[in-house]
C-alpha cells in the first residue's frame, strides 16, 4: 500500500521492497504486467544514485522519486528504453504500475510511505528419505545400542 500522507490518498496495491544490490538490479526488468509497486531503498541520497533506467521494460511504468524524509522531489511516467535522473537528489524510488501518479495525486513536495505486506515464510521441506529411511534407522539403532552399552545393560558385570 502507498500513502500520500501530505494529500490522504491511498494506492491500495501491493508493495515489495528492493532493499539488496541484487533487487535493485533486476527491478522490473522483464516484468510482463507490472501489478505492485517497488521500492528501491538506495544506499546514499545522489541524483547519480536515483538515476534509473527502463531498458528491457515491457512497459511504461509510474516513477516517484523522493529524497530521505519522504518527500517527492520528482515524479515521472517513465517508457521503455530510456534514462531518466530526477531533478534533486533521492533516497528512495518508487517504480509502480502506470496510475499510481495519479491515484495519489502526486506533487512536488507531498510526504509519500507505504507498507510492505508480510511475506510468509517457506516451510522447508524435510529429507524424508533421511528421517524416514534406513539411515537414520541405523544411526537410531546404533545410539540406542550405544547407550545401553554405557549403562551396563548388555555388558556382563
Amino acid at each position: 500500500m502507498l500513502i500520500n500522507e501530505t494529500k490522504n490518498k491511498v494506492w491500495h496495491g501491493k508493495v515489495k521492497l528492493a532493499d539488496t544490490f541484487f533487487r535493485r538490479f533486476k527491478g522490473l526488468m522483464f516484468t510482463p504486467n507490472v501489478n505492485y509497486a517497488l521500492v528501491f531503498i538506495l544506499p546514499a541520497e545522489t541524483k547519480a544514485n536515483a538515476s534509473i533506467h527502463t531498458f528491457f521494460m515491457l512497459q511504461s511504468i509510474d516513477v516517484i522519486f523522493l529524497n530521505s524524509a519522504k518527500e517527492v522531489v520528482d515524479f515521472k511516467k517513465a517508457k521503455p528504453w530510456r534514462v531518466y535522473m530526477p531533478r534533486e537528489a533521492a533516497k528512495y524510488v518508487i517504480e509502480g504500475p502506470s496510475g499510481i501518479i495519479h491515484a495519489l495525486e502526486v506533487e512536488i513536495g507531498d510526504r509519500i510511505n507505504w507498507m510492505v505486506e508480510n511475506k510468509t515464510k517457506k516451510a522447508v521441506p524435510s529429507p524424508s528419505n533421511i528421517i524416514n529411511g534406513s539411515p537414520f534407522k541405523r544411526i537410531n539403532r546404533t545410539i540406542g545400542l550405544l547407550n545401553r552399552l554405557m549403562n551396563s545393560e548388555i555388558m556382563p558385570p
